[in-house]
């Protein structure tokens, strides 16, 4: 029951008026008090809700009836209409109006989802006792009636007749909140609006539903019963608090049944799937495959709906086996010096899952290697161990290496597992023998030989061993570098012989330490060889005398204020160099009158004018320097001296240097280079004006060159015998074009006055737009072709050099003042062809002249 006020504020108390068969909890619960029949007629009782402090009271009657067993369409008959009616107002009480208690909270309204109809279905009957004096009007609002979903309850406003027009579900609404009113015909409201609750009553119409079709889940190998796998679940739409929505679980096949058909059990309200029995191996078994069904109404088979999914169970490796060798004995074999070479492949086997830590191996050298030799590493595709030479090994040494190993995983084996935890195996490695490089020793040789030995002195056997003892093998030796070529060795018996004098001073002696390197080479197959260095200390001797440093000083005219400090240079050592003696020789003269030196200490001396005033020049001064050799040596070394005149700071003013008294070699050479230089580019240049001046000369014209060649007549040769010297071919005048040019006739070939019978001669010809200082060319070249051509006509006659066009009225020029013409001829009419026929006017047209 509910009670409801109006302020909220009320504490009631509830009470059953049969306490002796019912009683109401403070919440509103109604309960039987005690178990007895109940007859097929409706038993009716009341609950009454009294105010604590107002002791105001209120009831409500509660009808019972049986819960029906029937079918709905049954239930519908068996039951009648419940009458809801609206609470009355006011109440007449000894002549004033009274409060009338109002009714408890209409009781919710259980109507069963999926009903089958007939609809409308009849819910209830809402009656106003006012509508025996009112004509009323009955309505209800709300969700499903007037609000969305509408039309679901309708209600008949004369009669207030609820019923609903189809089926309900509850998985979408479970419950209904109406409101019913009653107004008179004219839409006044006469009662209070009442509230209506409609409860879904649950039906078992859904079935569970898998969150997943397919479950995934791993258990450890050799794992105790009763460990944890994984969970499943399933839904179900129902009402989770009703037998239609509570779920049980189970299994319903395993695949494979190995080692047991029923390895795994499944918690029936939870999902839990755990093992059940031991022998679970994953190299037997690597995946197991659950059939998992949920059914709700708590697993009844027969009234509980069911679903399945699958549950696969992978079983995950762990170490519980141990790699195993497939053979006792290995082999391999090596050549002797080598690095990084794969001796032997060991193989092994292992039943766990490849590549896993519980399957890789990894392997050891337990034996056989003090050295350390060996070393093996791990295939990581194959899992087999390949033994490798680390360290260079010699078969003189060790011809044969046995080695035991051992294999494990990385990781542990699993605890209570009875196999041991690795696997041992012998490696029989054999070395073969190589030929190897000779060598000496030791290397690099150093002695110690005093410099100025005479060729053909024998200094050292300087000889390499050959490591393969048990190789018949001779060794030869060869001089691979001598930079100053003082050495020889002998190839057989290795004796190193001078071909030279060893001098400590040479630029190839480095620290007093001569090196010469040698080849040693054997007759093996392959042959080898081997170098050693010869390291030569030379010790040195007085063989260099010292010379004056430096070689050139300047001084002033008079003693003061300056003076020459020098040292020597000796290319020996100690003790064979300072300190040095200084003196002036006796001859000339005039060294010592003029000069003085004095010594300072052993490396220095100072050089003075002895006289008052010596005259600005360039003086050679001799200095005898003494090392301090056993015995001494001496030398006169040259000093230049330029004697200048000085200011009162000591310097001198002179402008001439002393490089203007002399030039050194060096200069004089680039000088002389210099000239040469000069005179080739002069010479060159003067052929080259000769050739052009040559070029110039061939090109210039045959005429005047005020005159146009082309409106002149040229006198290149004798004139003719007359006018039977016409006899030849003109057709070179008409088309010279088509003339191409030839080779030149041979020299030596003279003409006759009549034209033999040879092949046409070639002339050149004559570009189309000539440069004037080609023509001279032009006309050689014709002169040529024409003297050297048998076929031309007598040389006095005309020869073709270009063409002038066709029509001309002039005719032939030939034989010009010819004995033979026939008479004088008139030629003034020449002065009429206009100025290019002026120089022919001025020849032909003055008489007799």
């Amino acid at each position: 029951m509910k009670f409801s006020n109006c302020n909220g504020k009320r504490k009631v108390q509830y009470e059953s008026s049969e306490p002796a068969d019912f009683k109401v909890d403070e919440d509103g619960m109604v309960y039987a008090v005690r178990s007895f029949p109940l007859s097929s007629e409706h038993a009716k009782f009341l609950i009454y809700a009294q105010d604590k402090e107002t002791q105001e009271k209120w009831q409500v009657a509660v009808k019972l009836s049986l819960k029906p067993t029937l079918p709905e369409d049954s239930v519908k008959e068996s039951q009648e209409i419940e009458e809801i009616v609206f609470p009355r107002q006011v109440t007449k009480h000894n002549g004033h109006l009274q409060r009338q208690k109002r009714d408890w909270v209409i009781p919710p309204i259980n109507l069963p989802e999926n009903s089958r109809g007939p609809f409308p279905q009849e819910l209830v009957r809402i009656r106003s006792d006012r509508d025996k004096n009112l004509s009323l009007r009955y309505s209800v609002t709300g969700p499903g009636a007037d609000q969305p979903p509408t039309g679901i309850f309708i209600i008949n406003p004369i009669s207030g007749q609820l019923s609903v027009t189809k089926p309900l579900d509850r998985e979408l609404i479970a419950r209904f909140h109406l409101r019913a009113h009653a107004v008179d015909i004219n839409g006044n409201q006469v009662e209070n609006p009442i509230d209506i609750v409609i409860n879904v009553i649950d039906m078992n119409d859904n079935r569970p539903e898998f969150l997943h079709q397919v479950w995934n889940g791993t258990v450890p190998e050799g794992s105790k019963p009763g460990t944890y796998v994984m969970t499943v679940t399933a839904i179900d739409a129902d009402d989770p608090n009703a037998l239609n929505g509570m779920l049980r679980y189970r299994i319903l096949s395993q695949a494979p049944s190995t080692p047991s058909p029923n390895m795994f059990t499944i918690n029936n309200e939870t999902g839990d799937i755990i093992t059940v029995a031991a022998g679970l191996d994953r190299e037997k078994v690597q995946q197991y495959t659950l059939i998992i069904q949920a059914t709700d109404m708590e697993g009844n088979p027969t009234y509980g709906l069911s679903n399945t999914a699958t549950a696969v169970i992978t079983v995950t490796d762990v170490n519980d086996n141990p790699p195993e060798f497939t053979a006792m004995t290995f082999y391999g074999e090596v050549p002797e010096n080598r690095v990084d070479v794969i001796v032997a492949n060991l193989t092994v086997t292992d039943k766990d899952q490849p590549h896993t830590p519980a399957w890789n191996a990894a392997y050891r050298i337990t034996s056989g290697d003090p050295t350390g030799r060996f070393a093996i590493q791990t295939d990581p595709n194959s899992n087999d161990g390949l033994v490798t030479v680390v360290k260079p090994i010699d078969f003189e040494t060790n011809r044969m290496f046995v080695l035991t190993v051992a294999a494990e995983n990385q990781v542990p084996l699993a605890k209570g597992i009875q196999h041991p935890p690795q696997s041992t195996a012998t490696v029989s490695v054999t070395v073969i023998d190589v030929n190897e490089n000779p060598y000496f020793a030791p290397n690099p040789k150093i002695i110690r030989q005093e410099e100025g030995l005479h060729a053909g002195t024998m200094l050292t056997t300087f000889t390499a061993q050959d490591p393969d003892r048990y190789m018949q093998q001779n060794i030869r030796y060869t001089k691979l570098s001598d930079p100053a070529n003082w050495l020889k060795i002998d190839p057989v018996n290795g004796q190193i012989t001078t071909i030279a004098v060893l001098d400590r001073e040479s630029p190839n002696v480095k620290n007093n330490i001569y090196n010469a390197t040698f080849l040693a080479s054997d007759n093996g197959i392959p042959p080898m060889s081997g170098t050693g260095t010869l390291q030569i200390y030379l010790l040195d001797i007085n063989d260099n005398a010292p010379q004056v440093l430096p070689q050139e000083a300047e001084t002033c005219e008079t003693p003061d204020p300056n003076s020459i400090n020098i040292t020597a240079l000796d290319y020996d050592i100690d003790p064979n160099a300072g300190p040095f003696a200084f003196d002036l020789p006796l001859s000339p003269a005039t060294i010592k009158r003029n000069w003085t030196i004095t010594r300072l200490n052993g490396d220095f001396a100072q050089l003075n004018l002895k006289i008052k005033f010596l005259e600005a020049g360039i003086y050679e001064v001799p200095i005898i320097i003494t090392d301090s050799g056993n015995p001494p040596k001496s030398n006169i070394s040259i000093l230049r001296v330029k004697v200048c005149q000085c200011d009162s700071n000591g310097d001198c003013t002179d402008v001439d240097r002393i490089v203007g008294a002399g030039l050194g070699t060096g200069a004089i050479v680039a000088i002389l280079l210099c000239i040469i230089i000069l005179l080739v580019l002069v010479l060159m240049f003067v052929v080259w004006m000769k050739r052009r001046d040559k070029e110039r000369q061939a090109k210039q014209l045959l005429i005047d060159p005020e005159d146009d060649v082309r409106d002149n007549i040229l006198k290149y040769d004798e004139e003719g015998g007359g006018e039977e010297d016409q006899d030849y071919d003109l057709s070179q005048l008409q088309q010279p074009d088509t003339v191409e040019p030839d080779a030149i006739k041979p020299v030596g070939i003279r003409r006759l006055d009549e034209r033999p019978i040879h092949a046409e001669p070639q002339y050149p010809v004559r570009s189309a737009a000539p440069h004037p200082g080609d023509i001279g060319d032009f006309i050689n070249e014709g002169l040529k072709a024409a003297d050297n051509d048998p076929t031309a006509p007598p040389y006095d006659s005309l020869l073709v050099f270009d063409y002038e066009g066709s029509g001309s009225t002039a005719g032939s020029l030939s034989s010009l003042n010819s004995s033979s013409s026939g008479g004088e001829q008139d030629y003034d009419y020449l002065n009429d062809w206009g100025p290019r026929f002026k120089k022919l006017a001025d020849m032909y047209g003055g008489g007799d002249e």
